[in-house]
């Protein structure tokens, strides 16, 4: 399936014989506009996020993103990776789950890139899978990764 472009499709079928292949998406990022859009949703204006002063008297030496920013890049991490679409797609639902870690803070201006490896995909009625993927976002020049989750979505086709 390698050298497929993006607008390629394949079955749900092909999918589920990828099996791990991993896939690693173009880098993102994370801006203090994208910060303070957060904050304002969620209502977290915690300093470190927020106020770059208060925040470069810190050991991060100015302000982060949120962990659950960097949890919510996934959807837009995944749309940066070069994968075939899955034709006849009904609709795609997060499902949940099984763990999420944050490792080290993405701080305001750094580039991210989601690593994503398929863990699990079966079928669990016919029309619906669920598949359960690793996710390790990347912080460009760093050792450690800003996040590892596993997470569970529920396709129907």
């Amino acid at each position: 399936m390698r050298g497929m472009a993006m607008s390629d499709t394949i079955t749900i079928h092909e999918l589920a014989a990828l099996g791990e292949d991993p896939r690693t998406s173009d880098w993102v990022e994370v801006t203090q506009a994208m910060i303070d859009q957060f904050a304002q949703a969620t209502g977290d204006h915690q300093f470190i996020h927020v106020d770059p002063a208060r925040a470069a008297q810190t050991p991060f030496g100015g302000t982060i993103a949120h962990g659950f920013l960097t949890l919510s890049l996934m959807p837009l991490l995944k749309s940066k990776v070069d994968m075939p679409r899955v034709a006849d797609v009904k609709m795609g639902v997060n499902y949940g789950g099984n763990k999420v870690r944050f490792i080290a803070p993405v701080r305001s201006g750094k580039r991210v890139r989601g690593h994503f490896r398929t863990l699990e995909l079966v079928e669990k009625r016919p029309g619906q899978w669920q598949q359960t993927v690793e996710l390790t976002i990347e912080i460009e020049g760093e050792a450690k990764p800003a996040m590892i989750a596993e997470w569970i979505s529920q396709i129907f086709v």
